[in-house]
């Protein structure tokens, strides 16, 4: 386990020493960012998908502006596709989506590079247009967020409503009879419909209404000043004064404050042995997914690449957010008035199902976690 006081991951590959070549990097320049492997000779090699930029060639002209430059151009061709897909001649409703993803893609990482490296840019402007574009990025995610939860809990509900129920969600008490387990799996296969009724009605409102917000986003003044001030972006950065030939450090130090808190956000995380219904630990593993992806980001602009070993976690808190989401509207579902029992309790089900998910995903997370050591710290 690499010690925060240890070389960053997110710190390059130094320049070449003398009788050396690009596929041989210095042994001090190893890292989960630089992990090497040996090959029959004994030569060290990287076989991270991008050669690391030399440390020379880390400076705000050099390497945070032209990234910044790259996304916004990729956000300005997305919302062209965006405009084109949408038009109602068109019936490629997957193309729209796919550009909408897009569209968030970038201005996350346009968003977040702000945040990281705001002290090498104009912080009045990077404050700003991150502002804008988490605005944004938030509106356009909304509707894609509730069509991915109905159709998660629908297709849990099917599976909790077969031959029999999964003895992993203690849905069944220890020493229940034959009798009572059958007649809790009639009531579930009996809830389990209505529930599915009942989680589509609401959710697909909420999804029309967060298409119609997005609809009305997208053809405001507010929008257009964003989609301006990112074409902007798209030809000059504003750097903040006397930052543009400063060394590679002017990086290098807010990319690994950005790993630290990180770590430091990771070593805090509940221990493995907690009570999977307790709902307040949620805002912490929430908090490591943001810093996650903050620390990527900032992995892209400092390496060129985002590190392979971080993907699995990274998807993990993805399906971590999804699960904790879902359970929270089978819950509020629940809470419906007046609904028959039978509902009530396929829904308590499903809530319970969801909640498991939710550990499974932090599991699956230590798993994969390359710095094993940092969840075991107090």
């Amino acid at each position: 386990m690499r010690r925060p006081d240890q070389q960053t991951t997110t710190r390059p590959t130094p320049d070449a020493a003398p009788g050396t070549t690009p596929d041989t990097p210095p042994a001090e320049a190893t890292g989960p960012g630089t992990r090497r492997t040996a090959d029959a000779g004994g030569a060290a090699r990287s076989p991270d998908p991008a050669v690391p930029r030399p440390a020379g060639d880390l400076t705000t002209e050099a390497a945070l502006a032209p990234y910044l430059r790259g996304q916004a151009a990729e956000f300005l061709r997305s919302l062209r596709l965006h405009h084109e897909h949408s038009a109602p001649a068109d019936s490629g409703g997957h193309d729209a989506t796919a550009a909408t993803r897009a569209l968030r893609r970038s201005a996350r990482r346009i968003s977040g590079s702000l945040h990281t490296f705001r002290a090498a840019l104009d912080p009045l402007w990077a404050d700003q247009l991150r502002a804008e574009l988490a605005w944004l990025s938030g509106i356009l995610a909304r509707e894609h967020a509730y069509a991915n939860r109905l159709t998660r809990l629908v297709e849990a509900l099917h599976q909790l409503a077969g031959p029999a129920l999964p003895a992993a969600r203690g849905v069944r008490a220890a020493g229940e009879s034959a009798t009572s387990d059958a007649q809790g799996r009639a009531a579930l296969g009996v809830g389990a419909a209505r529930a599915g009724a009942l989680l589509e009605r609401r959710l697909t409102l909420a999804r029309t209404r967060s298409h119609s917000a997005a609809l009305q986003a997208l053809g405001s003044s507010r929008f257009h000043a964003v989609a301006d001030a990112v074409a902007l972006l798209a030809s000059d950065v504003p750097l903040a004064p006397g930052t543009a030939g400063r060394t590679a450090e002017a990086l290098l130090e807010p990319a690994e404050r950005a790993e630290q808190r990180l770590l430091t956000a990771v070593a805090a995380l509940p221990p493995d042995d907690t009570e999977p219904y307790n709902e307040a630990q949620d805002a912490a593993w929430h908090q490591a997914r943001l810093l996650l992806r903050l620390h990527r980001y900032a992995h892209e602009v400092v390496l060129g690449a985002a590190d392979p070993a971080l993907t699995g976690p990274g998807h993990a808190l993805d399906l971590h957010r999804d699960a904790v989401e879902a359970a929270g509207a089978a819950a509020a579902a629940a809470r419906t008035p007046r609904i028959a029992p039978a509902t009530a309790y396929a829904l308590g089900v499903l809530h319970a199902d969801q909640r498991h998910e939710v550990e499974a995903a932090r599991a699956v997370f230590r798993e994969t976690w390359p710095y094993a050591a940092a969840l075991s710290t107090p």
